[in-house]
């Protein structure tokens, strides 16, 4: 009968106390001063208040066999030039595009730059400057596992919903719409459903440190993994798509794959080295003119350890470094193991992305 009671008795007492830690209560702090504890519901209640007027809710019209088909995203005000960012699969082959803002105006938009490799776009819309609210960008190099984030957005054509939840990963990488991967990506469980994409996430004080960009879930709806493209990105993609209509990415010209335990313990090698196994060295491309090697030319393929002295811990770090930090023609020193013992730095070239 004892058990039974404490198994009745013991959820009450946590909620108790978990409404004590959210609510108005008041906790002593060591220094015998009174604390007032975050109520961490009523700072989602401002973000959304104060940046909702920046999200957009997108309609599209495309065209389909010889018929109209409508769907639907997300958006946020980036200036108020009337530029907005959304995913480049949200506007993609759009014959029509509508923008309802959250005081309800409704207006056409056209798209001013895709980059299916980041899965961005840019739209602008005609309003006067005053009518719009740009966002704050955050920084998404600084993000933290377990931090707080909140997501608006339009799932299921439920305008303007918020959800919550925290970072749960950080440098995921993810399959652009192009040939290329994109890296540094954020991983949430914020619940990230139809809709969502292209809107913000965000962290507590309201800046935009992603766009909600795709679900990992085979029924297309959020099974706690979401991702989103890292803001840091976003703001150069969206800068270059405005001033130029593309985005010129940096090639080093590999495929590779992370360093295993096999290779560690075949080449001897301490069992913290991290880095990037060239598999592939693309004949003729920036790396493979460099004299760096892959498993397909040679037993042991050359092994990236870091780029410009910064370390690589692997493939999808590789990435993420080349997109937010290198321009084609820029030249980088790369640190590599050479025949699985030899320590080298090469110099790359980058080139453009073919």
């Amino acid at each position: 009968m004892r058990t039974r009671l404490w198994q009745r008795v013991l959820p009450i007492v946590l909620i108790i106390l978990t409404m004590s830690v959210l609510g108005a209560g008041m906790l002593s702090a060591q220094d015998g001063t009174v604390a007032q504890p975050v109520n961490i519901f009523a700072e989602f209640t401002q973000v959304y208040e104060d940046v909702s007027p920046s999200v957009v809710a997108i309609t599209v019209t495309v065209d389909f066999r010889n018929r109209e088909v409508t769907g639907g995203g997300s958006g946020f005000v980036i200036d108020q030039d009337g530029h907005i960012v959304t995913n480049n699969h949200v506007v993609d082959d759009a014959s029509r595009i509508e923008i309802e803002f959250f005081d309800g105006t409704l207006v056409e938009a056209e798209i001013v730059g895709l980059d299916p490799d980041s899965d961005l776009a840019v739209l602008h819309v005609d309003l006067p400057p005053e009518r719009l609210f740009p966002v704050e960008f955050g920084d998404s190099d600084a993000l933290q596992v377990g931090q707080p984030v909140i997501a608006i957005g339009s799932p299921f054509s439920q305008n303007w919903t918020l959800t919550s939840g925290i970072i749960s990963g950080l440098n995921r990488t993810i399959r652009g719409l192009g040939d290329f991967s994109v890296g540094g990506v954020i991983q949430t469980d914020t619940a990230i459903n139809p809709g969502n994409s292209g809107g913000p996430l965000l962290d507590l004080e309201g800046r935009v440190i992603g766009v909600n960009s795709q679900i990992l879930s085979r029924a297309r709806v959020s099974s706690g993994v979401g991702f989103a493209i890292p803001s840091n990105l976003t703001q150069r993609v969206a800068n270059e798509l405005i001033a130029n209509g593309v985005v010129n990415y940096s090639y080093i010209g590999i495929s590779g794959s992370d360093v295993t335990l096999d290779l560690i313990q075949e080449l001897n090698l301490p069992n913290d080295t991290r880095g990037v196994v060239v598999t592939n060295a693309v004949p003729g491309g920036p790396a493979s003119l460099s004299g760096i090697i892959g498993q397909s030319t040679a037993p042991v393929g050359d092994v990236i350890t870091a780029i410009n002295g910064t370390p690589v811990k692997g493939m999808d770090d590789l990435i993420s470094q080349l997109a937010r930090n290198t321009l084609p023609g820029d030249t980088i020193t790369v640190t590599i193991i050479h025949n699985g013992s030899e320590e080298l730095e090469r110099e790359i070239v980058l080139t453009s992305r073919p």
